[in-house]
């Protein structure tokens, strides 16, 4: 269930696995993109080259290749290599998250795996041998698996655990675009301002266009202010606290004039369940993380390979399940713990925020987890073997 990340990045990876899957998908058009963007660090870059999609991501956006970082009075504190900038096609990307969408539903498409559109999902039936999917204008569909992608507010994850809910991590994000700005970025480069009230982020593309974020750390925001709430409104709320600085964050948001928007960053406890019998949520379904460390996008594509290669490995689904659960759950509950903390201003971050994802890898040695990971997305490393 879910056309999002996840879910596509799940379909191709099974796809290739040799399984027979159909996505499906509440939303009638192809994506919706509620005006965010997202990087997608070299682990999911890594994760769509062994489910053979990389290229219908690098096509979009623009690479990122360094890190700069600079504190409050604007002084460049380091520059640094970001992920593994050497390999092309493990280079982070930039890019919005409805592009992604739409490119990620084009390759399934392409691949001729089904996607159905404005498929609700109502309830699900649960048997020994089958599940069976029951959506809101009363058609069915049954299979040997239900996989829940359907992201933060999951109907399959209401489901199958009602008591695990998102709550607010600490701090409200803006986003926004501004193709007036003054030239403040560098090619290839994600610049990061270590403010006194709020922690920003920039980059600009390559037509001349720059991407910006913030990170405020305060209550969280009502939901009818941010159903109400306009770009001139979030612009009063922001400028103050960034002119407290010697910065360029200031200018950028002046400058633009109405592609901006503001959402409160939410997570998911650790320890949610994940299945019941035949069904399983990933993604943020799954384990939702605050957006510092900016790993949402490519643990959901490291999730949708991982849980491939357990189905293809493993004996039989209930095995495979174990696996997946085994090898997954504490990478990504560290995420949440780690990017949690940030947010609520408890860690100090090594990693740029919510595009990047933490300790970013340059010269220095490999984060714990790296090699492990790797073999795991590895397409032709046996997960049942190894993980034995």
């Amino acid at each position: 269930m879910g056309g999002g990340i996840a879910g596509t990045g799940a379909a191709l990876a099974l796809h290739k696995a040799g399984f027979d899957v159909t996505v499906y998908e509440a939303h009638p058009d192809s994506a919706e993109d509620i005006g965010a963007f997202l990087t997608l660090a070299s682990n999911g870059m890594r994760a769509l080259t062994q489910m053979d999609a990389s290229e219908a991501v690098t096509s979009i956006g623009f690479p990122l290749t360094s890190m700069r970082v600079l504190d409050d009075t604007g002084a460049e504190l380091a520059q640094v290599p970001l992920g593994e900038a050497g390999t092309p096609h493990l280079r982070y990307q930039c890019l919005r998250r409805g592009e992604l969408n739409t490119a990620l539903q084009a390759e399934v498409a392409r691949r001729a795996i089904g996607i159905c559109h404005g498929a609700r999902l109502a309830s699900v039936e649960d048997g020994p041998d089958a599940v069976t999917a029951h959506f809101a204008d009363g058609t069915t569909a049954t299979g040997d698996l239900l996989i829940g992608a359907d992201g933060l507010n999951s109907t399959v994850r209401r489901l199958i655990s009602p008591d695990a809910r998102p709550g607010y991590a600490g701090q409200y994000v803006f986003y926004g675009y501004t193709g007036d700005a003054p030239a403040a970025g560098r090619p290839e480069t994600i610049t990061m301002v270590r403010g006194s009230s709020v922690a920003f982020g920039y980059a600009v593309s390559p037509e001349g266009e720059t991407y910006w974020f913030a990170r405020v750390t305060d209550a969280p925001l009502a939901a009818d202010a941010i159903a109400e709430g306009t770009p001139a409104r979030w612009r009063d709320l922001l400028l103050p606290l960034l002119r407290k600085d010697s910065t360029p964050a200031a200018d950028l948001v002046a400058a633009t004039p109405d592609r901006l928007m503001v959402t409160n960053a939410t997570e998911l406890p650790t320890g949610t369940p994940w299945r019941s019998g035949r069904t399983l949520i990933i993604g943020d379904a799954a384990h939702a993380a605050s957006p510092a460390t900016g790993q949402g996008a490519s643990m959901a594509l490291e999730d949708a390979v991982v849980l491939a290669k357990s189905l293809r490995d493993a004996p039989d689904t209930e095995a495979a399940l174990t696996l997946y659960e085994r090898l997954r759950r504490p990478r990504v509950e560290h995420n949440i713990t780690v990017s949690g903390n940030i947010s609520r201003g408890t860690h100090t971050p090594s990693g740029p925020g919510p595009g990047p994802g933490p300790a970013p890898r340059g010269a220095s040695a490999e984060r714990p987890g790296d090699d492990a990971l790797i073999r795991q997305l590895d397409w032709g490393t046996d997960l049942w073997r190894t993980a034995s």
